[in-house]
């Protein structure tokens, strides 16, 4: 009943006006226009059928809808502390703004966390530190059989797609990487333009729906590949088998979304919807996909090639380092993507709860390749999260030989974590497709701020390495690393995850790992 008569009120209140507005004075028109809208809200309000609170709140109703649509920008900027934001809190995002600017990454003070925090890590210093090294560490990646080795940076920019970045998005970052050195991973989708043009070193990464070497029907094409792997700027392939925001899930590009340009970069039909199916058609095996990497690298001329994963079962992973061992072949690099990665867009279920965090996921491994005897002929890169110089030097520490970088490189960019990215209305020019908001992204300024950023966090890194005792990463080990694991005790990562020995999986498994070795199967992908 209170409804109606909140209706009725508004209604009378405007008709009252308009007629005081033609009756006594055209200045009534000024509150006769306003309060003639509310009314016609309020009656509409009152009819619709699709918001149960405007039924019962005509009017008041769209004051929920207001603060909702604000409460991202009211949490990040009046709210939360330095300490507590998610995904990236900012204390992490400042740090990236100010490397990225070339200012002093300094806070006065001390910390704010809380060390005695359970679960809380700290790096091991030595009362014997080292030398900063005058230069800056590279990792060669090219086992036996890679012909054209290439030397990898400790940070570099990991996967994002041209049509999941702007244009001037990624023309900034592969400028920024053949300033500074380091690598650019393309994402799967495709080598554009805007990856060539800068010169910057390229990965090639090649998903499911094997965008710029596949055939009209959507298979794989070797000569395709063969072709585009022998650009100069290509100096790696990875194999994407899953992410870390969304491992097992495939996607779709709307066909609205398929322009003339994203239609020749990723080889598809314009205006025709795409679809990304979640499993490669090459293989369905662990054998297979061995044997599939080391065609891709004699297609590719010798040079490495690897693949991407977010890990789940230990037992599917272990049954691939079988199969390396009985068909005597192995990637030269595998990249772990931990769940808590980004994407541009990803169902909350699988955000939230599908895939292995990168610590856990890194561990798993590096210690499966260390007892399958593998190790020294496979690098490991790590993505997920990484952002600072203890971030990356954690992760080296953890078992992996350099980083890659996604978020962080957007927030050199100028990424305000909006969280937008899916819907092409990203405020700063660096998620979208949208030539106007595209624009505001100068690519001179920006590709030497990716640079900048870079160049201080790897030089953190050491510097952290070197308060360590350690003057290459290839010196850390996981004593060097603790972590609290209850209020009275703290453990080493030794202690936490002991490493196998090389070939000890081969020789005599441990307890712990036995069953997953013995059941791991390299005919079969059993979970």
């Amino acid at each position: 009943m209170l409804r109606y008569l909140w209706v009725l009120s508004w209604t009378i209140v405007g008709v009252g006006a308009v007629v005081a507005a033609a009756v006594w004075s055209p200045w009534w028109w000024l509150a006769a226009g306003p309060l003639l809208a509310l009314a016609v809200l309020a009656v509409w309000d009152l009819l619709q059928t699709r918001h149960s609170v405007l039924r019962n709140y005509p009017v008041l109703g769209h004051l929920r809808f207001l603060f909702e649509s604000v409460r991202p920008e009211v949490q990040q900027y009046f709210v939360e502390r330095n300490v507590d934001g998610r995904p990236f809190d900012r204390d992490t995002r400042s740090i990236v703004y100010q490397r990225a600017k070339g200012t002093d990454a300094e806070e006065p003070f001390g910390t704010e966390l809380d060390v005695y925090e359970t679960g809380r890590e700290f790096l091991v210093p030595s009362m014997a530190p080292s030398a900063v090294p005058t230069e800056v560490p590279r990792v060669r990646i090219g086992g036996p059989d890679c012909t054209q080795p290439y030397d990898m940076a400790l940070l570099n920019v990991s996967a994002m797609s041209f049509g999941s970045l702007s244009a001037n998005a990624i023309l900034a970052l592969n400028t920024g990487a053949a300033l500074g050195g380091f690598a650019h991973d393309t994402g799967e989708g495709g080598l554009s333009e805007y990856h060539l043009r800068p010169g910057g070193d390229l990965v090639w990464e090649i998903g499911t729906g094997y965008f710029g070497c596949r055939t009209a029907e959507g298979a794989f094409d070797p000569e395709q590949f063969a072709e585009k792997a022998a650009h100069p700027q290509v100096r790696c392939i990875s194999l994407k088998l899953s992410q870390g925001a969304k491992p097992g899930i495939g996607g779709v590009l709307p066909g609205a979304k398929v322009t003339a340009e994203i239609a020749r970069v990723r080889g598809v039909p314009q205006g025709k919807t795409v679809i990304s199916p979640p499993y490669h058609q090459v293989f369905s095996t662990p054998r297979e996909l061995v044997r599939f990497l080391a065609r891709m690298r004699e297609l590719a001329g010798g040079k490495p090639v690897g693949f991407k994963l977010c890990v789940g079962s230990r037992r599917q992973f272990l049954a691939v380092c079988k199969a390396m061992l009985d068909e005597g072949v192995s990637p030269d690099f595998i990249v772990v993507d931990g769940a808590e990665g980004g994407t541009g867009a990803a169902p909350l279920e699988f955000a939230d709860h599908v895939g292995l965090p990168l610590t856990d996921g890194l561990l798993t491994v590096h210690n499966a390749l260390l007892g399958s005897g593998l190790r020294d002929r496979i690098r490991i890169g790590a993505s997920g999260k990484v952002a600072t110089g203890s971030d990356l030097v954690k992760r080296l520490v953890q078992g992996a030989d350099y980083t890659n970088a996604a978020r962080a490189m957007m927030f050199a960019l100028g990424c305000i974590q909006a969280q937008r990215c899916h819907t092409d209305t990203c405020p700063v020019g660096v998620a979208t497709q949208d030539p106007r908001r595209a624009r505001a992204l100068y690519v001179p300024d920006k590709a030497e701020r990716t640079r900048r950023y870079q160049e201080a966090t790897v030089k953190s890194a050491l510097q952290i390495m070197a308060a360590m005792g350690v003057d290459d990463p290839s010196r850390l080990r996981p004593h060097m690393l603790n972590r609290r694991v209850d209020a009275q005790t703290v453990r080493s990562y030794a202690e936490i995850h002991p490493p196998l020995a090389p070939g000890e999986l081969i020789a005599d498994p441990p307890q712990d790992w036995a069953r997953d070795w013995h059941a791991a199967d390299p005919d079969r992908f059993t979970v």
